[in-house]
């Protein structure tokens, strides 16, 4: 199958709606296929592991390329030259940052606007947004700069705005923004980096200042503190962002999404937490024991790994370094692996290294 049938085929699979087991396998197959004959690197580990296109028969057989692998190769059916959109992660101590090349962003941006059209929107076809990260100007090579952006123009009224500028938070911008909504009793959106939402907190906090937002008003965070200066317990933070906004914890809404990936994952407020985070029908996850492979018993936590259709360029099977646990409705996300877990990542890395570098 070309490059271009399979764009087209993924366009209609993610507008479709549903599907059931054996629809999912049948595109997953088609993205396996795409990957083994273009992405040298993955059809080199395929074949050791003896997974190739006669033997994966089902997208639980897909294997799955470690996170960590998109900071050591190129991982791209096709040559990098050839993929004009190149999303970067941000980095690690080492200074080393994992790529994604994307010869064509239809297929991320279907993925992304008819899922957060589901997830976040609701009701609404458009509201007033406030943006708390940089513009995709100023990060060419950030999805999650692309992905807000895409809120923005697909979802945000005209008023929608940055509130994030060159000269750093604004914050008589978003008091501005956030007293408007408030008199008028126009709906508003909150959308941003988690340690930006508080940064703002901690800013209106110093100026005295809280809301009582509109209904229908709500609140989209992603990323959490990782890296980050200062950090916060989930509960915590829920609890602030509902008493600072006056928006509910049900529409306290976390994304749960990374560069390595082409869909997000949501939950459905956080009235409590951990919340459970699920995604679209063109993405299933499994949780693993990194150290053999296996999936874990329902309830057992392990380390998620992601098959997400509409990454099709470069890997579709992602092993995280995320521990989680598999729920009623999807799975609960409960930070970075550790102790064995973590130590099974890394020899996962290192075993695909060996593999996709053997001549």
């Amino acid at each position: 199958m070309t490059e271009a049938r399979l764009v087209e085929e993924l366009l209609a699979f993610i507008a479709a709606g549903e599907a059931d087991e054996e629809a999912f396998n049948r595109m997953a197959l088609a993205v396996f296929a795409h990957q083994f004959e273009t992405n040298v690197p993955y059809r080199r580990f395929a074949t050791q592991r003896a997974r190739t296109l006669r033997t994966v028969k089902s997208w639980r057989d897909v294997p799955a390329v470690p996170i960590s692998a998109f900071k050591d190769l190129t991982l791209s059916g096709r040559p990098p030259e050839e993929c004009p959109h190149v999303f970067m992660t941000s980095g690690t101590t080492k200074g080393v940052r994992g790529k994604s090349h994307h010869p064509t962003l239809a297929v991320y941006d279907r993925s992304m606007t008819v899922n957060f059209r589901r997830r976040f929107m609701g009701e609404w076809d458009r509201l007033r947004m406030g943006i708390l990260f940089p513009t995709e100007q100023a990060m060419p090579n950030s999805s999650l700069a692309h992905y807000l952006a895409l809120a923005k123009s697909e979802f945000g009224t005209a008023e929608s705005r940055y509130l994030i500028t060159d000269a750093g938070l604004d914050v008589d911008g978003a008091i501005d923004a956030l007293s408007r909504a408030e008199a008028t009793g126009e709906p508003y959106a909150l959308l941003g980096a988690s340690f930006s939402v508080v940064h703002l907190m901690d800013a209106l906090a110093e100026r005295g200042r809280s809301f009582a937002l509109p209904a229908g008003s709500r609140i989209l965070d992603t990323g959490g503190f990782k890296g980050q200066s200062r950090e916060m317990a989930a509960e915590e933070f829920y609890g602030r962002l509902s008493a600072t906004f006056g928006v509910p914890r049900r529409l306290c809404i976390n994304m749960y999404g990374m560069t390595e990936l082409s869909t997000q994952f949501y939950d459905d407020g956080n009235e409590s937490c951990p919340s459970v985070k699920s995604g679209p029908h063109w993405i299933r996850s499994r949780v693993i024991n990194p150290l053999t492979g296996q999936e874990v018993p329902r309830g057992s936590v392990g380390v998620l790994v992601h098959h997400d259709l509409a990454h099709f360029n470069c890997a579709s099977a992602i092993l995280t370094e995320d521990a989680g646990v598999e729920v009623d409705g999807g799975f609960q996300l409960l930070g970075r692996a550790d102790g064995a877990d973590a130590k099974g990542c890394s020899m996962a890395v290192e075993d695909f290294l060996k593999a996709a570098r053997a001549q």
